[in-house]
């Protein structure tokens, strides 16, 4: 069989009293929650209005709400009953957070909580979402009706994220993983992990599970969030299923596609709330970091696609588009069907931690067979021509590690780029310019983070593996080259599977040009990243820019897995691709 024949086989608030409440707040100052009557629809155990019990997850919820009791929830027109967004149903919140630039800010604002975003959950404890909307911020009113909305995941290693604990804005929790999730949003997601998911190695400074959890160049936690909501931004942070949840009868109900789905309908529902919601629902920047990075990126890809339609209608979800208007992905653990060979042709040459090499013969015939599948991409750049396996070094190369280590030495005092250079020989530095070869870089990331394959394991072990399981099943192979491996070679991967990969994968959506996709892409990773295939970052990005989007990506010199090292130039960015203009309340 030739390696063209593999790659196509691979392929396929309630009433409260007048006075304040003191405490530790979410950030590095406090929260002091100014209570007052509100309206607001029953709530049960902390959980948004819904309609109905959830079904499965042993989270059965009960819950009153107006109207409508089930169906396919709100029209694209405005959402009704369930799904009606109450603008009263706020708690007021007052908390510092510390800026990108390291000041501290009052931030005064209402704070929307345990939403469910479906009338139909599966399960409410992850199919709720958290709304926060500034009010005022070092005193000043602010005027968030026409804000960009940050929809923030905090989803990790494609496992459960939820909010409905969450006490403020940010505070986003990773579940579901070994010892499960803490609360308090990125110190929750960087807790050590053993699974062998997408996620789960890191490098100095690096973080675990994605999601929540970003580092800047200090070594300091970094929450979108609370970032955006201080510079005047309403936050939705939505919940949603991931891999490892699994019911009293063993049935797994979070494996694909059902993160993807359920954010989708988170997106629904605030853009069915349009007039209701505070800020632009025609103004929606996604972001997530790792899988998290991932799902992101699929949302910006694969807005309003009939494809994820009956998984929408069977939840309940409202009747509107899912598109958003923007994209923030870091470090995004994606084209998963393409992950085992694209990271052997990167880093086959990169011994483990261990100092021993993978398995050559494996490594060799996934590197190869990359080389199809990047021909197959047939993407263009400026001075390349033709990107393909041949000189998607040199583009890397050129487009991104140069720049990126001649951005972070040029940053350096004289003395300590002199002492960065004399330890890394690799580099020349003239004419204020970096330049080196591909293969001294590889030699200066050092250790790669997983054997091969890195994320169709051949014991079924990763957290793909798990990702793709089905029923009561908890791990399938979704390759065919492992699937083969292991078994027959004439054996056929199970027939959903090539269906729940395409909705799994943004590159099969820029591929098909969908329409209402999103524009605008701010897309990052940090250069010792070895959780995926730097090629991944690459290609996405090209194959975007290809079809004229908007795309401004970056890779962080030196930086590891969950790296965030320009945070206020994203909050920058979405406030020049949204037009907005931020406007004090009168």
């Amino acid at each position: 069989m030739s390696f063209t024949e593999l790659l196509t086989l691979f392929s396929r608030p309630n009433y409260v009293r007048k006075h304040k409440i003191r405490g530790r707040g979410s950030g590095r100052g406090r929260d002091i929650v100014k209570h007052r009557a509100v309206k607001r629809r029953s709530v049960v155990l902390g959980i948004g209005a819904t309609a109905g019990v959830a079904a499965a997850g042993g989270f059965a919820l009960s819950a009153q709400a107006s109207g409508e009791s089930g169906g396919s929830g709100a029209k694209a027109s405005g959402a009704s009953g369930a799904l009606a967004f109450d603008k009263d149903a706020y708690t007021e919140l007052t908390t510092t957070i510390t800026d990108s630039a390291g000041d501290e800010h009052e931030v005064k604002y209402h704070f929307y909580k345990a939403i469910t975003y479906v009338t139909k959950p599966v399960d409410e404890k992850y199919q709720s979402l958290n709304v926060s909307v500034p009010v005022e911020i070092d005193g000043k009113a602010v005027d968030a009706t026409g804000a960009p909305i940050l929809l923030a995941n905090s989803v990790g290693g494609y496992m459960p994220s939820s909010v409905a604990e969450a006490t403020g804005v940010g505070g986003g929790e990773m579940t579901g993983g070994p010892g499960g999730g803490a609360a308090g949003g990125a110190s929750a997601s960087a807790s050590p992990s053993t699974s062998a998911s997408a996620s789960s190695g890191t490098g100095t400074g690096g973080v675990q599970s994605g999601g929540n959890a970003m580092v800047n160049a200090q070594g300091e936690m970094v929450n979108l969030g609370k970032l955006a909501l201080v510079t005047g931004y309403v936050v939705v942070e939505p919940g949603a299923r991931g891999r490892t949840l699994v019911d009293s009868d063993g049935t797994y109900y979070g494996t694909a596609p059902a993160a993807i789905v359920d954010l989708k309908a988170a997106v629904r529902y605030v853009r069915a709330n349009k007039g209701r919601i505070p800020g632009n629902t025609d103004r929606i920047v996604s972001s997530g970091t790792s899988a998290g990075g991932a799902l992101s990126a699929l949302l910006g890809a694969s807005g309003d696609s009939p494809l994820y339609d009956t998984y929408l209608k069977e939840l309940g979800a409202a009747d509107a588009s899912d598109a958003v208007f923007a994209s923030g992905d870091w470090c995004p653990i994606t084209d998963l069907e393409h992950a085992d060979m694209a990271y052997e042709w990167n880093w086959g040459a990169n011994k483990l931690s261990s100092g021993s090499l993978v398995d050559r013969t494996v490594s060799k015939e996934l590197s190869t067979a990359f080389a199809d599948y990047q021909a197959s991409l047939k993407l263009r750049a400026k001075d390349f021509g033709t990107v393909t396996a041949r000189n998607l070094d040199e583009y890397l190369v050129k487009t991104y590690l140069e720049p990126s280590a001649t951005k972070y030495l040029a940053a350096l005092s004289d003395s300590a780029r002199a002492t960065y250079l004399a330890a890394n020989t690799f580099i020349t530095w003239s004419g204020g310019k970096a330049t080196f070869s591909w293969a001294d870089f590889l030699t200066h990331v050092g250790a790669r983070k997983k054997d091969t394959p890195a994320f169709d394991a051949f014991d079924l072990s990763s957290g793909e593996n798990n990702l793709f399981g089905t029923g009561t099943t908890k791990a399938r192979h979704f390759t065919l080259y492992s699937l083969r491996h292991e078994g027959s070679a004439s054996a056929r991967l199970p027939g959903d599977l090539p269906g729940k990969i395409d909705l799994m994968n943004p590159m099969h959506f820029i591929a098909k040009r969908n329409p209402a996709r999103s524009k605008h892409w701010w897309i990052r990773v940090g250069t010792k990243d070895s959780d995926t295939s730097l090629t991944v970052v690459g290609n996405l990005a090209l194959s975007l820019e290809n079809l004229g989007d908007d795309v401004d990506a970056f890779m962080y010199w030196d930086g590891a897995h969950g790296s965030n090292e320009d945070p206020a130039d994203f909050m920058a960015w979405i406030a020049k691709v949204t037009g907005y203009k931020k406007r004090s309340a009168k």
